[in-house]
């Protein structure tokens, strides 16, 4: 559910060893990739817009110990603030487990920002495993998606 651009050295790794134990071939294979995206001229807000999510999915999901979403995150080097948001979403403070996640790791998985950003941002996409982008957005930003591959 979950992909940055920097691990898709990791993915590319999985599918090999995959097709390897096969003796399949990737050719034809689809990896298609879910993406928050949201289009603001404040990136700090359209990071706020998505914090409750990625918090939520961090700290809420699963049991501790037993979270694949934390897992995902960890692995992205992201592992301190993992552990201080599943540790406040175990006390019940939302609010504070969505505090800590920075922008730096919404953005890690996430297109957010004005249209040219995230125009720019796009081309770390391009360059990994990822064939296919399945964006995740409110209707208010269907018109931004369009006019970002028009």
């Amino acid at each position: 559910m979950w992909f940055s651009p920097k691990a898709s050295g990791w993915a590319q790794a999985q599918l090999a060893e995959g097709f390897a134990r096969r003796a399949g071939s990737p050719d034809g294979f689809e990896v298609v990739a879910p993406v928050l995206f949201r289009v603001d001229d404040d990136v700090e807000a359209a990071a706020d817009a998505l914090r409750p999510t990625v918090a939520l999915y961090i700290g809420g999901m699963g049991a501790q110990g037993a979270n694949y979403h934390l897992d995902v995150f960890a692995r992205l080097g992201w592992h301190d603030v993992c552990v201080q948001v599943q540790d406040c979403y175990l006390r019940g403070d939302k609010r504070a487990a969505i505090s800590a996640i920075p922008i730096e790791l919404v953005e890690d998985v996430a297109l957010i920002g004005p249209l040219a950003k995230i125009r720019e941002d796009l081309a770390r996409w391009r360059d990994t495993v990822v064939t296919t982008l399945a964006v995740k957005c409110g209707p208010e930003d269907l018109v931004g998606i369009r006019d970002l591959f028009d």
